[in-house]
């Protein structure tokens, strides 16, 4: 079963996929949020082309394990999701993951442009690995 993971953002959704047994996860592209016409568009794409079954939206949550501002939006933006795509929907506890996505790639040596440019899909894939690693072995 191929999973979906999904790092919500203002300006640009990260994309990451799990491998078909469901145990890795890949990052996969950025797509930009608005207009968001065009993202489902692009998202109905992937889930048609990647097979996807279960889609995995970060949820931000405060360091207390509170929900912000932020979270609404998030919350908002599954809603509207659940209406155009047809896999079911989770959502996952994302604290820190852009965080840890910007130290895998500064470790990495990749340039301050270039993380720019990667960020959102490692976020989502880090999202997506916790997400996996969570789950019982099969």
């Amino acid at each position: 079963m191929r999973i979906l993971g999904i790092d919500h953002g203002t300006k640009r959704m990260g994309l990451a996929v799990s491998d078909e047994l469901g145990m890795l996860a890949h990052p996969l592209e950025f797509v930009p949020a608005e207009p968001f016409a065009a993202f489902l568009t692009r998202l109905q794409e992937v889930i048609r082309t990647k097979e996807v079954e279960l889609i995995i939206v970060g949820l931000p949550r405060n360091m207390d394990g509170s929900y912000g501002p932020a979270a609404i939006k998030v919350r908002e933006f599954v809603a509207a999701l659940a209406l155009a795509v047809a896999p079911p929907i989770k959502t996952w506890d994302e604290r820190l993951s852009s965080a840890q996505a910007n130290r895998v790639l500064i470790a990495a040596n990749v340039r301050r442009d270039r993380r720019k440019e990667v960020v959102d899909k490692m976020a989502a894939a880090i999202i997506l690995q916790s997400y996996l690693d969570s789950l019982p072995p099969a």
